[in-house]
Formats: structure tokens, sequence, C-alpha cells
């Protein structure tokens, strides 16, 4: 080997450090679009849009959202796996994100396959019932369930942790309760004020107006403090489980492999787009609070809630289906 060629291969190593060093100095290049895999208007859409405009505005380049709806948001997922790890292609998922491991065979490894930027926000859900249910704290209807014969207590829900969290609820409290599938809170909601089904976790901002007239009583919230919307109602968790939380979430995540100083700069930016006080406010009037972690922090926190939820579909007994 001559002594030139060496020279070139013991440098080569550095040169590709310097080349990836440089990349990430350079970034971003293009567009940075924003994948929300759910439909236009949910939190998690409104996150996106409310953060796009600062971060374009840090970043010196367009942030498009586009929404990928479908199978649960299992198609937009995939697509942002499956993009490259550049930085410029990054999504905003739901909690439906480690759920789906429990629920589908996936196209992807929910872990594995991704790199997690920052939690965005958390929302609670609230525990309520018909005005006239005869129960008015999770205590009275947990006495009241071990008087009833097993799943004489019905329980609407939809998907994802709405229809999980009933489970744990259960579980941990040594009753039965039978499920009654609706495809929307707005379908689910007439049947619950009418006492055709008993109880409901839903969204604080879907059962805000029918708690507000008087048509549906909120037993508790699943947060870990109150809601900013039902300041009178108490947690599950100060109310009678402690350490109870059950929350609808949203991650800003992208393809695995992203460099650790683009890493570094979006986790910075999209940090300081959701403390704006503008966007905290929007937040807080859909029920939501922002609440960022760091990528690894957020790492563990979706590893945590996989395996929460995913202990609650087996013990209701849900065999992973094909997505889509």
């Amino acid at each position: 080997m001559t002594l030139h060629r060496r020279a070139a291969l013991l440098a080569a190593p550095s040169l590709i450090l310097g080349a990836k060093a440089l990349h990430a100095q350079d970034f971003p290049t293009r567009p940075i679009r924003m994948i929300v895999p759910y439909t236009p208007g949910g939190v998690s859409d409104i996150t996106a849009r409310l953060i796009a405009e600062p971060m374009s505005a840090a970043l010196g380049q367009p942030v498009p959202v586009e929404n990928r709806a479908g199978a649960d948001g299992v198609i937009g997922t995939d697509v942002i796996a499956k993009s490259a790890p550049d930085g410029h292609t990054l999504g905003l998922v739901s909690v439906g994100h480690p759920v789906n491991a429990a629920l589908y065979r996936l196209p992807f490894d929910t872990m594995r396959d991704f790199t997690f930027l920052t939690l965005t926000t958390r929302t609670p859900l609230v525990f309520c019932t018909a005005r006239s249910f005869v129960a008015n704290t999770p205590a009275e209807l947990v006495a009241y369930a071990r008087t009833r014969p097993a799943g004489h207590i019905t329980y609407a829900a939809t998907a994802g942790v709405v229809r999980l969290a009933p489970v744990i609820f259960a579980q941990r409290n040594g009753i039965e309760m039978t499920y009654v599938p609706y495809r929307g809170s707005t379908q689910a909601h007439p049947d619950l004020i009418s006492g055709r089904v008993d109880v409901m976790f839903d969204t604080v901002s879907a059962a805000l107006p029918h708690i507000q007239s008087g048509a549906l009583k909120a037993l508790a919230t699943t947060g870990a403090t109150r809601s900013a919307l039902l300041p009178d109602v108490p947690t599950l968790g100060e109310a009678f489980m402690p350490g109870f939380e059950a929350t609808t979430w949203g991650m800003v995540l992208a393809p695995a492999g992203l460099p650790v100083p683009v890493v570094t700069r979006l986790h910075r930016e999209i940090v300081a787009a959701l403390q704006r006080p503008e966007v905290v406010d929007r937040h807080r009037i859909l029920g939501a609070e922002v609440s960022t972690l760091t990528p690894e922090q957020s790492r563990d926190f979706t590893q945590s809630e996989m395996e929460k939820w995913g202990a609650a579909a087996r013990a209701a007994g849900i065999e992973p289906q094909n997505a889509g």
C-alpha cells in the first residue's frame, strides 16, 4: 500500500464526519413537511399549524402541514417512518401512536423506526355520566357496580385511550363494565345523556357543552392536575385512584437515524414555538396543556405509554388486527 493511499484511507472517516457535520450545520436546505396522520381539525392538526409559522421563521424554510389520515393514523405514520432521516420530514402523532402497537399489526416498529423530538401537549379525559345516573363520584359508581351483576354497567367509547381507560379503571377496582362501541363522541352523547349507556371517558372539549348545559355530570378528570376548563372537578387520582392518569397527547417525531445536531436544532425551535403565549392560550381553550420533554424523555414516555395501553388492550382481550 502506498503512503498516499494509506493517508487517503485514514482520512476518509474524518471526511465523512465532516460532511455530516456540514450537512447538519446547513440544515434546513428545503421546506420541512409536517405530516399529521389524522383528519384536519383535531388537536394534533391544530398544534401542527400553530407551531408551523414560528418554526418557519426560525428555520428560514416553509413548514407546510400535510394531513395523511387513514387506518387510525397508521398510513401517515408509515410515511414518516419511511422518509429520509434528514430532518425535512416530521410528524405530529397522538397517543394513538403507542396504542396502535396493541391494536394493529403495523408496517413499522413503533419505537425503533422513529426519532422522538418532544411531547407537545397533554389533554385529560373527563369521566362523565347522565345527570340522572345514580352515582355522583367514582367511589359511588364502584360501590354501585359491586351490587349489580358483572358487566351490568355499560360504557360508551370510540377507540384508543377512550376505549382503554375504562378497562384500567374497572380492572383496578375489581368490577366489570360492558363496552358499547361508537364511531365518535357525537354519536355516543345522545345515548349517554338518555341513560341508554351509563358512563363514558371522553375528551373534555367534546363533553364540555353537555356538562355546562347540565345534561351530563363530570365525576372526575384524568390528568395529573385539574383541567382549566373544569377547575371544580377533581382528578380521578385525587378523588379515588392515586396515581391514575389517562391523557391524549401530541408528539413530534421524525424518521430514525436523525443526526444529533439536527435533533438538537429541531427540538429547540419546536419547544420555542410551543411556548409562545398565543400558542399556550389557544391550547388552553381546547382543554390541552402545552407540555414538552427532551428527546430522551419523549422516547421513554412513549415506551411507557406503549406498555401501559398494551396491558390494557390485553386485559380487554383485544387481538391485533391488520391496519387499514
